[in-house]
């Protein structure tokens, strides 16, 4: 049984441990809200472009020219290049992991073509440094600050691979933000561009003065660049959202084994006591 000191030393420590994840959920809480408003700022851009694109698409079409462009043809399937968002630290629960498995499902399904990596993240770059995958770049503490800047040179160097030739298909697997105790883990295809789905210009017709080989140069570069910004915004809500929930479960947890160890305690005080009486009891008896 451990003795008086040894359960009030634990019982300091666990104190100490609970300070420490309290105080880490309310920083976790406080990015989180300036995160969260960074997404829900940069979705709607991304919503219109999307409408945009598939405005000229349509256009195009009626007007009986075919729309062609590089980033909308398919290269060649055997070379894959994926981008691997995750977090620049630990302690947020699964956030990492579930990323880290669906990834890893991912390049298990491209049976036969050859998967480069392009990681971001201080984690990703620990997980897959050693694990023999190609890796075309490495990414650290890009989400300490996202910018569009950052967003706008990981997308020029996709798409140069892509055009290239260098990859046939670019890919980003990133946690997606959808509330505050859920992260959605996603795979989606970068390049090339998918034709968004019928009436995603949301039934809106536009004529249009360039050509639609013009617009379209110009529009589906930054629709790539606008995919991966959005996506880097929303993985760093996501991190944000999964420590905030992390350390609020631990912060709860430290008081149920607060709670525990102080009735333990009470308890070998109690049996200490005891005993003391019992032996003060005895020795009176003896001397009678």
């Amino acid at each position: 049984m451990p003795s008086l000191i040894d359960l009030r030393r634990r019982i300091q420590s666990v104190k100490n441990t609970q300070q420490i994840t309290k105080a880490m959920k309310m920083v976790s809480a406080a990015k989180l809200r300036r995160a969260q408003q960074a997404v829900v700022g940069a979705r709607p851009y991304a919503r219109l472009l999307e409408e945009l694109l598939g405005s000229v698409l349509a256009a195009s079409t009626v007007d009986g020219e075919r729309a062609t462009h590089r980033l909308l043809e398919a290269g060649d399937a055997r070379r894959v290049l994926l981008l691997v968002l995750a977090g620049e630290k630990g302690l947020c629960g699964s956030f990492n992991s579930n990323l880290f498995k669906k990834s890893d499902a991912f390049i298990r399904r491209q049976d036969g073509s050859e998967v480069e990596l392009e990681l971001l993240g201080r984690k990703a770059v620990e997980h897959y440094g050693k694990r023999g995958h190609p890796i075309s770049g490495r990414w650290e503490r890009v989400f300490v600050n996202v910018d569009v800047a950052t967003a706008q040179e990981l997308a020029d160097k996709a798409i140069e691979r892509f055009a290239s030739g260098g990859a046939g298909s670019v890919w980003i697997a990133y946690n997606c933000f959808r509330t505050i105790l859920r992260q959605e883990v996603t795979v989606e295809q970068l390049l090339p561009v998918a034709p968004p789905a019928p009436g995603a210009q949301g039934g809106m017709e536009h004529e249009y003065e360039q050509p639609a080989s013009e617009l379209l140069a110009e529009l589906l570069p930054k629709r790539v660049a606008t995919r991966v910004h959005v996506a880097m915004l929303e993985s760093a809500a996501a991190e944000h959202a999964a420590r905030m929930a992390a350390m609020d479960a631990a912060t709860r947890n430290a008081g149920e084994v607060l709670d525990n160890l102080r009735l333990h305690l009470n308890k070998v005080r109690q049996a200490s006591i005891t005993a003391e009486i019992i032996e003060i009891v005895s020795g009176t008896a003896a001397q009678e």
